[in-house]
């Protein structure tokens, strides 16, 4: 498994990793909401990843395994005093095998690496596997809200969103 910047090569993988995985995580009731949220991500965000993540101090990545994408990540603010860890997604075909744990360490790496102090996340009540791995994994919550109004970072629809900081 190789953890590398992304390139304008990954576009498609990561525009089809990003759909599939809002897809799966989608209530019934909440789809129309999703599909906006991924059609507005899309044009804010994941279709234009370099420049944005350019005008935010920040850096993506791409994991890959056998030559396909299996995960993914950015960080916003790298060398402010704090880094906010956005996008790690993991394909289906590579969860439980150890990968987040993998592009977590790498994302705590590179902000150490920019003197970054502090690492900071935010996930939903929908990602319950991801809850339980960011506390594991020794980030303390910070704040929950209720998210009403959709943005790239969120998909509104009074869905909780849980945020969670790290000292690096």
């Amino acid at each position: 498994m190789v953890i590398r910047p992304y390139a304008a090569a990954d576009r498609d993988a990561v525009c089809d990793l990003f759909v599939r995985v809002n897809r799966e995580l989608a209530p019934a009731d909440l789809r129309a909401a999703f599909e906006d949220y991924i059609a507005l991500s899309l044009r804010q965000e994941i279709g234009r990843i370099a420049d944005y993540y350019a005008e935010r101090n920040g850096r993506f990545f791409v994991a890959e395994q056998d030559g396909r994408l299996a995960g993914m990540f950015g960080l916003e603010g790298i060398g402010m005093p704090e880094a906010e860890l956005r996008r790690m997604y993991v394909d289906a075909a590579f969860r439980g095998t150890g990968l987040a744990q993998a592009m977590l360490d790498h994302a705590e790496q590179a902000c150490r690496a920019a003197g970054t102090p502090v690492l900071t996340l935010s996930t939903s009540e929908l990602q319950r596997a991801a809850l339980a791995f960011y506390a594991k994994s020794g980030y303390a919550l910070v704040r929950e809200e209720t998210a009403t109004a959709p943005s790239n970072k969120t998909v509104g629809g009074n869905i909780r969103r849980y945020h969670f900081e790290k000292t690096l």
